[in-house]
C-alpha cells in the first residue's frame, strides 16, 4: 500500500520541465508573503472603517485587477512575458509597502487600485510563462504545480499573517512588499531571459494540438465560460472577504484561529492536489470537473449555516469543503482556455481571464458585505450557494455547445 502510495506521487510530479520547477519556486516565495488581501478587511475595521467599506476597499483591488489583466494580457504578447513577470513582481512589491503608510480611506482606495493594476498584470505574463514552458501532455500538471506552489505559499502566508496581524497590521505590508521583490531578483537570476521572438519560435512547437482563433472576442464558447466563471468566482471570493469577518463576528474566531483555518486550504492543495490532477486528467472533460467543484462548492456555503455546535469545527469544514471543491474546478480552467488559443493570442485569452477573474473579485467582494450588512450572514450564504449551483449548470450546458 505504502509503495503504491509513493508511486502515485512520483507519477503525479514527473514529466515536468526544469524551467516550470524552477517558476514554482519564485511563486512559492512571492506567495509565503502573500496576507494582504485575506486580511484587508479585518485591516480595515482595525481602523476603524466599517464593513461595507472593507469590502469596497477588496473590490477597488478587483477594479485595478481587471485594468492589470488587460495591459498585462496585451503586453505579454507585445514584450514578452519575461519582462511583465519582472516589472510587475518589483512594483508590485513597492507598491505593498506604500499601501501600508497609508492611513486615510481615500488615500487606501487609490494605492489599492494602483497596487492591484501593477500587481495583477503578472498574471496572463505568468499563464504565458507556463505554457511556453510546458507542452500539452503536461500542461494541466504544470499548471497545477504552480498552483501548488501558491496555495502552499497562501498556506503559509495566512498562518504567519494571522500572526502578525496579531502584534501588528503593518507587517503584512512589508512582509508581502518584501517578498514581491525577492521573488523578482530571484526569477532573474535562475530563469534565463526569454525574448519575444524566442517566446513566439519556441511556442509554436507547444502548441500543436491547439486551435487558431484569430480573438477571444470572437470565440463564444469562451465568452460563455467567462461567463459562468465570473458566477464562480464570484462565490469562490466570499473567502476573503465576508467569510473572514462571519468568522469573527457571528463565530467569534480569534484572528489567530483565522489564520489557522484558512493555511488548511493551502495545505491540504499541497498534498492532494497535483495527485487529483493526475488521476482525473484526462478522464473526463474538463468542463464537466469544473461543474462538479461548483456543486460542491455550493455544499461548503452551505455548511456555513449549520447550527454552530463548535464554531471552529462548522468553520473549518467550510474551508476544508471549499479547498476539495477548488481542486476539482481550477486547474482544469486554465487548460480549457490554453487550449482553445494560439502562440499569437494566448496573452490576450489570459488577460481576459485574469479580467473575468478581477471582475468577479468586485462583484463578490462589494455585493457580499452589502448583502450581509443588510439582510445577515445566513441568507448570503443561501443565495452564494444558488450561484455556484447556476455556474455548475453552465459548465455542464457547455459541455455539448458548439463554438460560433
Amino acid at each position: 500500500m505504502l509503495a503504491r502510495t509513493i508511486n502515485l506521487y512520483k507519477n503525479a510530479y514527473s514529466g515536468l520541465t526544469q524551467k516550470i520547477w524552477l517558476l514554482s519556486i519564485v511563486m512559492l516565495i512571492n506567495r509565503c508573503g502573500t496576507m494582504v488581501l485575506a486580511f484587508m478587511t479585518l485591516y480595515c475595521s482595525h481602523l476603524g472603517f466599517t464593513v461595507q467599506q472593507g469590502g469596497l476597499v477588496v473590490a477597488i483591488y478587483g477594479v485595478g485587477s481587471i485594468t492589470g489583466g488587460f495591459v498585462g494580457g496585451k503586453l505579454s504578447d507585445k514584450i514578452g512575458f519575461y519582462y511583465m513577470q519582472v516589472g510587475a513582481l518589483l512594483l508590485g512589491g513597492i507598491m505593498f509597502i506604500v499601501l501600508g503608510q497609508m492611513k486615510t480611506y481615500t488615500s487606501i482606495c487609490i494605492v489599492t487600485f494602483l497596487l492591484s493594476m501593477v500587481n495583477e498584470s503578472f498574471r496572463p505574463a505568468n499563464a504565458t510563462a507556463i505554457a511556453y514552458y510546458s507542452n500539452a501532455q503536461n500542461r494541466t500538471q504544470s499548471f497545477s504545480l504552480i498552483r501548488l506552489a501558491i496555495n502552499l505559499g497562501w498556506g503559509i502566508g495566512s498562518a504567519l499573517g494571522g500572526l502578525l496581524a496579531s502584534i501588528n497590521y503593518h507587517l503584512l505590508f512589508w512582509v508581502d512588499g518584501c517578498t514581491n521583490i525577492v521573488a523578482a531578483v530571484i526569477l532573474l537570476f535562475i530563469l534565463p531571459f526569454v525574448s519575444k521572438a524566442q517566446q513566439q519560435q519556441t511556442v509554436g512547437v507547444h502548441d500543436e494540438h491547439t486551435k487558431e482563433q484569430t480573438s477571444p472576442f470572437k470565440d463564444t464558447k469562451f465568452l460563455y465560460f467567462l461567463l459562468f466563471k465570473l458566477f464562480f468566482a464570484s462565490c469562490f471570493f466570499q473567502i476573503f472577504t465576508t467569510v473572514p469577518i462571519f468568522f469573527k463576528s457571528d463565530l467569534h474566531l480569534s484572528e489567530f484561529d483565522i489564520g489557522l483555518i484558512m493555511s488548511a486550504n493551502g495545505v491540504l492543495i499541497a498534498l492532494f492536489e497535483m495527485v487529483i490532477v493526475f488521476k482525473l486528467n484526462g478522464k473526463r472533460p474538463y468542463l464537466l470537473l469544473m461543474s462538479y467543484g461548483a456543486v460542491l462548492m455550493s455544499v461548503s456555503f452551505l455548511m456555513l449555516n449549520i447550527p454552530f455546535l463548535n464554531s471552529f469545527l462548522v468553520a473549518t469544514m467550510a474551508v476544508l469543503t471549499i479547498t476539495v471543491a477548488e481542486m476539482i474546478a481550477m486547474p482544469f480552467m486554465n487548460s480549457f482556455y490554453i487550449e482553445r488559443s494560439s502562440q499569437k493570442t494566448r496573452g490576450q485569452y489570459a488577460g481576459m481571464y485574469t479580467m473575468a477573474w478581477s471582475a468577479a473579485q468586485v462583484i463578490g467582494s462589494s455585493t457580499g458585505a452589502l448583502f450581509a450588512n443588510h439582510f445577515g450572514f445566513v441568507n448570503l450564504w443561501f443565495v452564494v450557494a444558488l450561484f455556484c449551483m447556476f455556474a455548475a449548470a453552465g459548465y455542464y450546458w457547455l459541455l455539448g455547445y458548439k463554438s460560433a
